[in-house]
């Protein structure tokens, strides 16, 4: 397929298109490699699609779901991840589902793994979540001082790594995850900041190397274990190892191998763990929330766990998971390019462009979602939702490429969370400051959330 030649006309139209002036650009670059999130906000009150400069890159800013259903599904096939965002988490990943650029390759490994985060596939891993999870609500309920603060965001990314690997590798936990835990907590601090400042390449980065060593490390033990393991299973890790190139039907190196394991492992708890976090925190600010959630929960299970059929009748819960996913999306910007040349919202969009997608404003479009700083789990009431656009709300993306892992993600907040309110109430410590936000590769509270939590 040739790309259409661009006349005079269509570049007058791309030059229209509302952008940033230079000095807001050139401070910008600065600005961004300490708050990104406000400069891309301000950015965003120039119209639903701008052309501005992120890590000192051009690219175009869009904001209306018009344009995201254009991108993400009416025209995906000429959007690809083949950019700078993309290309920094494949020194990490390499070639995995997540940053692969896309084609035949990703289309074969993406339908390999799609049967186990099927329901089916969810139903047999749930007691495996409750079980875990109540063991870390022991963990809590026998602390020796009641009273004392605890790091929620801490211990549910512990949490969600422990169901994750449980669930989608058949591994426990060990003092050799919580070493993989921090490492990548390190690595993705410094790919977060690289996304703010490209400079220098991360190929460059001593440290970077040495971690991301230490990760092959454990993946590759992990590889090495169950391949000794003569027992025949049929989960995530065995379709990763039987994988192939779909056109010379040949395994995945060792490398190719550990990247798309890497991958998955990361995906399936980053995300997941700081959300579960962020509804915590939202509970705790909200006490007149929590206790909807709490009488919700004790009139649906009547002190059981939860099982899976019983995740549909926790309305409200789930309410309040999507405001809460709505304010403080995990995977909070993604960025695509344009293949050939296009055109989004009246405007030419020339081939190579760089296309970006910031979650947290489009979330917060005061068209769809008026007062959008405000927490009001009210507003995805069925009479609510219906109001929308049903594509202005995508925590997990839209398109082919929507998260693979939204209902195993979706499953595991709501048992977490319905099983905490079951048994405690979230408080914040009095003179605690508002918890911001730290943009990482995914959505992190900056400096943890620290709570109080008390028996029921």
């Amino acid at each position: 397929m040739t790309a259409p030649t661009r006349s005079s006309k269509e570049l007058s139209k791309y030059s229209a298109i509302p952008s940033l002036s230079l000095r807001e650009n050139l401070s910008g670059i600065l600005a961004a490699r300490r708050d990104q999130l406000s400069f891309v906000s301000h950015a965003a009150t120039r119209g639903d699609i701008v052309r501005l400069r992120l890590g000192g890159l051009p690219m175009v800013l869009i904001n209306h779901p018009d344009h995201f259903q254009h991108v993400l599904v009416d025209a995906h096939a000429n959007y690809d991840k083949d950019n700078f965002l993309y290309r920094a988490v494949q020194t990490v990943f390499r070639g995995g589902l997540v940053s692969n650029p896309g084609g035949e390759r990703w289309r074969t490994r993406r339908r390999m793994m799609q049967p186990s985060f099927n329901r089916g596939s969810i139903v047999d891993l749930t007691p495996g979540m409750t079980e875990l999870t109540g063991e870390l609500l022991d963990r809590w309920a026998g602390r020796d001082d009641p009273d004392a603060v605890v790091d929620i965001s801490a211990d549910i990314r512990d949490l969600a790594l422990k169901i994750a690997l449980r669930s989608l590798f058949g591994v426990e936990a060990s003092a050799e995850v919580a070493l993989f835990e921090r490492n990548f907590l390190e690595l993705n601090t410094i790919i977060g900041n690289f996304f703010r400042f490209p400079f220098p390449p991360l190929n460059r980065r001593p440290r970077l190397r040495a971690l991301i060593r230490d990760m092959d490390g454990f993946v590759d033990r992990l590889v090495a274990d169950r391949e000794a393991d003569p027992a025949e299973r049929r989960d995530l890790f065995a379709a990763l190892l039987t994988m192939t190139h779909p056109t010379s039907g040949v395994n995945l190196t060792r490398q190719e191998l550990l990247g798309e394991i890497l991958s998955t492992i990361v995906s399936g708890y980053e995300t997941s763990s700081n959300s579960m976090a962020w509804v915590c925190y939202r509970l705790a600010r909200h006490p007149e929330v929590q206790r909807r959630v709490q009488e919700e929960v004790d009139q649906v299970l009547d002190g059981r766990v939860p099982t899976l059929e019983d995740l549909s009748e926790l309305t409200y819960t789930r309410m309040v998971m999507d405001e809460t996913l709505r304010l403080h999306t995990p995977a909070w910007q993604t960025m695509r390019r344009a293949i050939h040349e296009d055109e989004i919202g009246g405007y030419r969009i020339p081939e190579g462009c760089g296309v970006y997608l910031n979650f947290l404003t489009y979330h917060r479009h005061p068209e769809f979602w008026p007062d959008p700083d405000r927490f009001d789990p009210e507003r995805f009431a069925p009479e609510n939702t219906a109001k929308r656009p049903r594509n202005v709300y995508q925590p997990f993306g839209s398109g082919p490429r929507y998260c693979i892992g939204k209902y195993f993600a979706l499953t595991e907040m709501q048992i977490v969370i319905a099983m905490l309110a079951q048994n405690f109430t979230v408080t914040v410590p009095p003179g605690q400051p508002p918890v911001g936000f730290a943009p990482l590769v995914t959505l992190h509270p900056k400096g943890g959330i620290q709570l109080r939590l008390a028996r029921r």
